[in-house]
């Protein structure tokens, strides 16, 4: 199982047709299981023998994370099924990045062991009193001796009961200021009864399946040596190493659109009304095929964010907060529409159609786990005057790897993650090299209109002062965050047009337009609606896909 496609329709074929009543790990087991708050045990069992954790681990630890996009890809096969299958899965990606990222050599394949054979490490970063504000967490490893005391509370961590160790961020300083965290890789074994007393599993409307815990810790001791990176460092090192999660999951989740777009064409392709199917109804192909084109928007923008994670990673800081501000957004907004075509069927939890009404609650926490939205275009907006200044002034040139699929990629360096992109964004300074002669001229009307938005944009941003851009930024600046990410989403999907070989749908205008014209959206109190000859061209081509039982995604690859 060496390349993306032999390991994706291996775990395809693993898990099975998720129609398939009969399936263990179908869309049947998986709405029965998140009734019982659980997921569905043989849809583990398969994951356990693909081995699919070896998916987090990189290739020169043993693993098979080679590839970012890939990677996301493959857990789509996942996601699909049961998003919170999914993420109890990548719920491992958020610990095991942090002992990639600043690890020792002796740390790093110690996760790699448990990570391939099957076990767990949690991640027990948040706090509820702190939110997103992990600067302001009060776990504390107090100084004793030859090593370190832990007190505290820390509450939701995924899978803490399962968990053969933990990364832990704690403050190491009573004092305020950046380094005044640090993190620690302990082995759960060494959470003695006498000292930590487990916390109530927490309950959640959505993602019911993921087993939520915490813990309150008492004077427990600990080794020195349990320190991942310089003591100090915590922040820092999460602050980069989520620039691979908070961009990962979310793309992960277009997975979820998938799903609610299968099952709302199988409802509507099959119930008749006015004489005709519903699918037919001219409200009803209107949000089909503008879902369509959402998932389309989110795959490129997030595609494209994780292949720039190797080509250029000093712009992870950019992109990961722009991708799950906007895809979140995207998504959970798709999903909610395409629950009106369904009608009173998306509310049941009984029938074929079922798993639509877990899918609508699994998608709200794309928006607000890890990391919310809000907080996303916060962290985006100090980075604001330097990129937009740049691009005014030079734009970064644009790698041709970014876009075209096919393209090698070097493996992943972590260590080349920063906390600022410095200014730097090839990606969204390649909006200014599309209005050339290779632009579809049924596209160039809209893509000129994203290019002058841009610009203004950019022109806004010349009179931002620092002050301004604090988390106690005013409505309007943080809309400029906003449709800075929109502007990215444009230029991806330009680029992902541009290099799609030919005579393949991707290369076809009529997605193109259709996506611009739904980012554009974006910024109009009333949205356009998409011109009747692209709506004809999405809905050809997703009822093509429904009936080859292929991915509405980018790559339109087999499933199950």
């Amino acid at each position: 199982m060496i390349d993306i496609t032999t390991r994706a329709q291996h775990l395809e074929k693993l898990l099975g047709a998720p129609w398939d009543a009969a399936n263990p790990a179908g869309f049947a087991a998986v709405v029965a299981a998140d009734e019982r708050e659980e997921t569905a045990p043989a849809a583990e069992a398969v994951l356990d023998e693909f081995g699919l954790l070896a998916e987090f681990v990189p290739r020169a630890l043993g693993g098979r994370l080679d590839r970012i996009d890939h990677m996301i890809e493959l857990m789509r096969s996942v996601y699909r099924r049961d998003p919170a299958l999914g993420l109890a899965r990548a719920g491992q990606l958020l610990a095991s990045v942090n002992v990639w990222t600043a690890g020792s050599p002796e740390q790093r394949a110690a996760a790699a062991e448990l990570l391939l054979g099957n076990r767990r490490i949690a991640c027990a970063f948040h706090e509820l009193a702190h939110g997103n504000d992990i600067a302001g967490n009060e776990f504390a490893a107090r100084r004793a001796g030859s090593g370190l005391v832990l007190h505290g509370r820390k509450e939701s961590i995924a899978n803490l009961d399962l968990a053969d160790a933990l990364v832990i961020l704690a403050r190491t300083d009573p004092a305020d200021g950046p380094r005044a965290h640090s993190q620690l890789f302990l082995p759960a074994g060494l959470l003695a009864p006498g000292q930590v007393r487990r916390l109530p599993r927490f309950r959640s409307v959505g993602m019911r399946g993921v087993r939520l815990g915490g813990m309150e810790v008492n004077g427990l001791p600990v080794p020195d040596g349990l320190l991942l990176g310089a003591p100090g460092t915590g922040v820092e090192t999460a602050s980069r190493a989520f620039q691979v999660t908070r961009l990962a999951l979310p793309a992960m989740s277009t997975a979820l659109l998938d799903t609610a777009l299968r099952v709302a064409l199988h409802h509507t392709r099959r119930r008749r009304l006015y004489g005709r199917e519903a699918a037919d109804l001219p409200m009803v192909r209107t949000t089909l095929a503008e879902a369509f084109a959402d998932l389309l928007v989110c795959e490129a923008l997030s595609r494209t964010a994780a292949r720039a994670l190797h080509l250029c990673p000093e712009s992870g800081s950019v992109h990961a907060p722009a991708v799950k501000y906007l895809v979140a957004g995207v998504l959970t907004d798709a999903v909610q529409r395409l629950a009106t075509v369904m009608g009173s069927e998306f509310y049941r939890r009984d029938g074929e159609h079922a798993v639509f009404q877990k899918i609508v609650r699994d998608v709200r926490p794309v928006g607000f786990g890890h990391i919310a939205r809000a907080a996303c275009l916060s962290a985006l907006l100090p980075q604001l005057p330097g990129l937009l200044g740049r691009a005014r002034r030079a734009p970064d040139p644009v790698p041709a790897a970014l876009f075209t699929a096919e393209a090698e990629l070097p493996e992943p360096d972590l260590s080349r993650l920063r906390l600022v992109a410095g200014g730097r964004d090839p990606l969204v300074s390649s909006l200014g090299t599309v209005l050339d002669e290779d632009l579809p001229a049924a596209v160039r009307p809209l893509a000129e209109e994203h290019v002058r938005g841009f610009a203004a944009l950019c022109e806004a941003g010349a009179v931002l002062r620092p002050r301004q851009l604090s988390i106690t930024a005013e409505v309007p600046v943080r809309e400029l965050a906003a449709r800075y990410t929109v502007a990215l989403a444009a230029a991806a999907c330009l680029g992902v047009q541009r290099a799609a070989t030919a005579g393949e749908f991707l290369a076809r205008p009529e997605w193109l337009q259709a996506a611009l014209v739904r980012l554009g959206g974006m910024e109009r109190a009333v949205p356009a609606g998409l011109p009747p000859a692209v709506e004809d061209a999405l809905i050809e081509e997703l009822l093509h896909r429904d009936d080859h039982n292929l991915s509405f995604g980018l790559t339109g690859r087999p499933y199950a």
